[in-house]
């Protein structure tokens, strides 16, 4: 039996992998991929290796979760390097939780090849800190949840020394202003809207929570950083706060909900 590698091809660039993944890809068997993995990393699988888009587009997915278990499940079987390629890291909204207990429920060997997570490469794109211990004490990273999903992020753990990371926002930046608002951060707290960070396409928009409604929208994949961080004039914000200032609290472990 081979063994399957679950590999976060980081936000892009090809030179932001892991020297790892980079051999594991050149010596695959078989490679599955998603959407959000860029033709150039695609371009550094082995000319021998099976490629299989298992991605998403425009909200339809080219197969379940159930049949891309399936599918490693039967190449680990009858092929030797079987590698899950994941856009960011695998671990981080990549759906390896269930794609691990599969592999492990059928008995099959696998391995996790860490990647750069989109708030890692977008925050290194827009050249900010996620916890400058000046105005910063904790980072969040969560997905924005719509409709009846809303509730499922917990509004009160975000405050003012919050860096709250939203991974794909969407394309209505005023609903996601809304509930910024109405969780009560403050109309001019600064936030940045990074698009295809790390690649040739990439855009970078620096916003407000007011304004963040009346901005264009960015081509997906986007990621919004709210905090105050997320300002160019960040050594300013910081003096502004005054010399008695309270100091944040030990910057703590990044959180995912």
């Amino acid at each position: 039996m081979g063994k399957v590698f679950l590999i976060g091809a980081g936000p892009g660039d090809p030179e932001l992998l892991t020297v790892k993944a980079a051999r594991l890809l050149a010596a695959a068997d078989v490679v599955l991929h998603d959407s959000l993995v860029s033709a150039e990393i695609r371009a550094l699988i082995g000319h021998s290796a099976e490629v299989i888009d298992v991605g998403k587009r425009a909200g339809s997915k080219l197969l379940t979760q159930d049949e891309i278990n399936s599918l490693l499940i039967a190449n680990a079987r009858a092929r030797g390097i079987v590698v899950r390629l994941k856009g960011g890291d695998p671990a981080i909204f990549g759906r390896a939780g269930e794609e691990i207990e599969a592999l492990r429920e059928a008995g099959v060997n696998y391995e996790m090849v860490p990647g750069i997570t989109a708030a890692f490469g977008a925050a290194a794109a827009a050249g900010i800190s996620l916890t400058d211990r000046r105005v910063a004490s904790q980072v969040l990273l969560t997905t924005f949840s719509r409709g009846c999903e809303a509730s499922a992020l917990d509004w009160g753990a975000v405050t003012s020394t919050t860096t709250l990371v939203l991974y794909m926002p969407g394309p209505d930046y005023g609903e996601v202003a809304a509930r910024l608002r109405e969780s009560g951060l403050p109309a001019d707290l600064p936030c940045v809207v990074v698009s295809n960070a790390t690649t040739s396409r990439q855009q970078i928009r620096w916003s407000s929570v007011a304004a963040l409604a009346s901005e264009e929208k960015l081509p997906a994949p986007a990621l919004l950083i709210v905090g105050r961080v997320a300002s160019r004039q960040v050594q300013e914000l910081a003096a502004s706060l005054g010399p008695h200032r309270p100091k944040p609290e030990r910057n703590r472990a990044i959180s995912v909900i």
